[in-house]
Formats: structure tokens, C-alpha cells, sequence
């Protein structure tokens, strides 16, 4: 990975980001409403609880943030709830206590579709791409709420990921881990999002893809999207967080910047293997 991750963030090229979200298209029509709730991080879930369905509560008072210009890395053991505190903040489970709010809106009310449509772009771990359609296919099906012209997004896209255009005719399934992971991204990034949730974007893929992963990763903050992430292999990913939050059984254990918790000698002999 580059040697200086943080240098030059913010500005290679800003239109990929909309700063009003969603292109130009009306939100999708789901049952709730966000409301004004100023001040805060650009993104919060703020004091979040709940669980899946009728089940028992997997976050338990879980916080995570991510403000303008910043990578925000959720770490933890299996099992703390890394995954569920951003399916909550994406609207992909009720919470019954706490809320999310979106560049000062309050967000929580709104379904995952009515999220994609105020700016969130999300990538799951798996099952991210369509895998018997093309790279540019796939790129195409992450446009479905523009109503404007996104041939200058994908552009920007394959400039962003230049294998996709090397291969943008081929079936995504045909594709390396790392390569699908690119597509996934890409996919996102063509709703113009104004924040990036990845969940586990590195899973399954060689050390040396992981790396290259990672400055993609750093590459696409330097358009100016902030980006949350969860991740397994922590001690990485913390190298290139601006914020990271660690979480045991829903819960926050500590949080910080990321280079203060990879010099903390608790978080380095729990999580980081030493």
C-alpha cells in the first residue's frame, strides 16, 4: 500500500460524489420519514439497540460515525456485531433503541431503498454482484435511480478500477475475489453516493489483493466520499483509518483514531494479535 495513505485526500475528482446523493432521481416510496435533526457527524448511528426480527438484541447502546473527508473501520472478534451495527445504520434491521441521522436528517424511520436514495451507497460481504451479467452490466444495474446521463460516473469508475474497463464485456462471475470486490464497488459508486459503507470489502482474498484493495479504497476517499467500513483483518485496516471503533458483543469497547489504537497495548493484545 502507499506509504503515505493520507496524503492528497479529497480532491481527484469530487463529481463522482453528488453532494445532494442519488443523482437526480425521487426518492424510492417506502413507509417512514426522515426528519431534521442538525448537527453530528455527516453519518451516525448513535446509541443503536436491536436485533433481527423477534430475536434478542446483538447491539447493545453501539455508536459509529463517519464525517466528511474520513475512512471510520469497525473492528472486533467474530460475533461482536460488526456486520449488524452497519446493516442497522443501512435500515436492514429495527432498531429499538437508539437512531441514525444523515448530514442532519434523521434517517432512522426510512427503509434501506429511501437510504440509497439520500446518498448511501452499501456493499455487502457477499452475494455483491450479478454474476452471470457483464462488468459494465453490473455497472449499468447500480444506475437504476439516476434519470440523468451516467456515462461520465462510469468513466470515472473504470479510471477509478482500470481492470473493469479491461474486462467490462466479461461476465462478472468469471472474475478474480479481488476483481468482483472492484465491481461491487463500482456498482455503488454509480448511485453518486455521499457516504460508502463496505462490509468486509477485503474477505477471502490474498494478502497482496488485500493491499491493492486498500488503496482502491484510499483512492475513492480522495474523491471525497466518506467511507465506513467493517473489517476483519483490523490491523490493516486500522493503518488506513482516520477513525476506528472496536466492538465486543454489540457493544463499544474502544474507539479512537486508528493510529491511536494500534499503538494501544489492550486493543494490540486483544484484536491485533499483539
Amino acid at each position: 500500500m502507499s506509504s503515505d495513505p493520507y496524503g492528497d485526500r479529497g480532491n481527484k475528482d469530487v463529481s463522482i460524489a453528488n453532494p445532494r446523493g442519488g443523482g437526480s432521481a425521487e426518492p424510492v416510496r417506502g413507509g417512514g420519514t426522515a426528519t431534521a435533526a442538525p448537527g453530528g457527524p455527516f453519518l451516525i448511528g448513535e446509541a443503536m439497540t436491536g436485533g433481527y426480527g423477534k430475536g434478542p438484541d446483538i447491539l447493545h447502546d453501539c455508536t459509529i460515525s463517519v464525517d466528511k473527508g474520513e475512512i471510520a473501520v469497525i473492528v472486533g472478534p467474530n460475533g461482536a456485531g460488526k456486520s449488524t451495527a452497519m446493516k442497522a445504520v443501512f435500515g436492514m434491521l429495527d432498531l429499538r433503541a437508539g437512531n441514525v441521522r444523515l448530514n442532519g436528517e434523521d434517517i432512522t424511520a426510512l427503509s434501506p431503498q429511501d437510504r440509497v436514495a439520500k446518498g448511501m451507497g452499501f456493499v455487502p460481504q457477499t452475494n455483491n454482484i450479478f454474476a452471470s451479467m457483464t462488468v459494465e452490466e453490473n455497472l449499468e444495474m447500480g444506475a437504476f435511480i439516476r434519470t440523468d446521463d451516467y456515462s461520465g460516473t462510469m468513466e470515472q469508475i473504470y479510471d477509478l478500477f482500470p481492470i473493469l474497463r479491461d474486462k467490462r464485456h466479461q461476465a462478472a462471475g468469471e472474475l478474480s475475489g479481488g476483481q468482483r470486490q472492484q465491481v461491487a464497488v463500482g456498482r455503488a459508486l454509480m448511485t453518486q453516493p455521499k457516504v460508502l459503507m463496505l462490509d468486509e470489502p477485503t474477505a477471502g482474498v490474498s494478502p497482496i489483493v488485500m493491499d491493492e484493495l486498500f488503496d482502491r479504497i484510499i483512492d475513492v476517499a480522495r474523491t471525497g466520499i466518506p467511507i465506513l467500513m467493517v473489517e476483519q483483518n483490523a490491523r490493516q485496516a486500522l493503518e488506513i483509518a482516520d477513525k476506528g471503533y472496536v466492538l465486543v458483543q454489540g457493544a463499544n469497547a474502544y474507539s479512537g483514531t486508528g493510529k491511536d489504537l494500534l499503538a494501544d497495548e489492550d486493543v494490540r493484545k486483544s484484536f491485533l494479535g499483539g
